[in-house]
């Protein structure tokens, strides 16, 4: 089976393209090749398909083979996968997601991808949609105990479920004790992605993300534009915003007029291979 390498932010998965490969059990090949000692390493698989609606069709799953709705890195880098191998020529695509139809703007320098802007969509509030269990209208700055600890959350949706808790300091928090707490709250019942965010002034912060099924990651794109509308909502920043996580930056918009969020960031392939039974 032919695959491909690629990160964005840090973020990085393995790539098959299912218009010329045969994947029969998704979720034990993303156990498989997530493995970083026994596998290819990384924090899962992504499958790039034909769709009847759109250009494209973007499956992801976990590192414990867990079907996830999106990833904002990932879809980046199907941008980048399929212009930079020539199955499509265009520099404006759609990709189906589970999370719902997303669409990319390709920057091209020298023939190739090197960055990607990504329409997210709308964000969602509403407790029933995260989902997240509240009899509230929104989950916004609402405290939560987590492991024994006092927090105060913003509950959101990009397409996949996020929680978003403000930290004093980031570099020193302890996100392996945290993280799982969240990840497994009894308030979501489909478990969350958890970003832990430090504001540093109007127009940027620190963020770092424990990912449902993965883990800490180096970089999660949905949970940067759902950490952005969390400030956004709580009046900590602009409606631009740069992120700052593990493995680099990505900037995000939120075009309020319209009520869409905007992603941009880098794509990168790292490396093509063929894995073998």
């Amino acid at each position: 089976m032919r695959f491909t390498k690629m990160q964005g932010c840090g973020n990085d998965y393995v790539y098959v393209s299912c218009f010329t490969e045969k994947v029969e059990d998704p979720n034990a090949l993303a156990r498989r090749v997530s493995d970083r000692r026994f596998g290819i390493g990384s924090d899962g698989l992504i499958l790039i398909c034909p769709s009847d609606s759109c250009d494209f069709r973007m499956r992801m799953f976990n590192v414990d083979g867990s079907e996830g709705e999106m990833c904002g890195n990932a879809i980046r880098c199907v941008g980048k996968y399929v212009y930079d191998k020539g199955m499509t020529a265009k520099k404006q695509i759609s990709v189906e997601t589970l999370g719902g139809i997303k669409y990319l703007n390709l920057a091209v320098r020298d023939g190739k991808v090197y960055e990607v802007t990504v329409n997210m969509g709308a964000p969602i509030f509403e407790p029933k949609k995260i989902p997240v269990i509240s009899e509230l209208t929104e989950v916004i700055d609402q405290p939560v105990t987590a492991a024994g600890a006092e927090f105060k959350m913003t509950a959101v949706s990009m397409g996949n479920p996020h929680t978003v808790v403000f930290v004093e300091d980031t570099a020193s928090f302890d996100i392996n004790t945290y993280g799982p707490a969240f990840e497994h709250h009894p308030l979501f019942p489909e478990r969350v992605n958890t970003e832990f965010v430090q504001v540093l002034d109007r127009n940027s912060v620190n963020m770092r993300v424990w990912e449902r099924g993965s883990d800490e990651t180096h970089a999660c794109g949905t949970g940067a534009c759902a950490s952005v509308m969390a400030c956004i909502r709580n009046g900590y920043t602009e409606d631009e915003v740069t992120v700052h996580m593990l493995g680099g930056d990505l900037r995000i918009r939120y075009d309020r007029e319209a009520n869409l969020v905007y992603m941009t960031g880098p794509a990168v392939t790292v490396f093509d291979g063929e894995l073998y039974d």
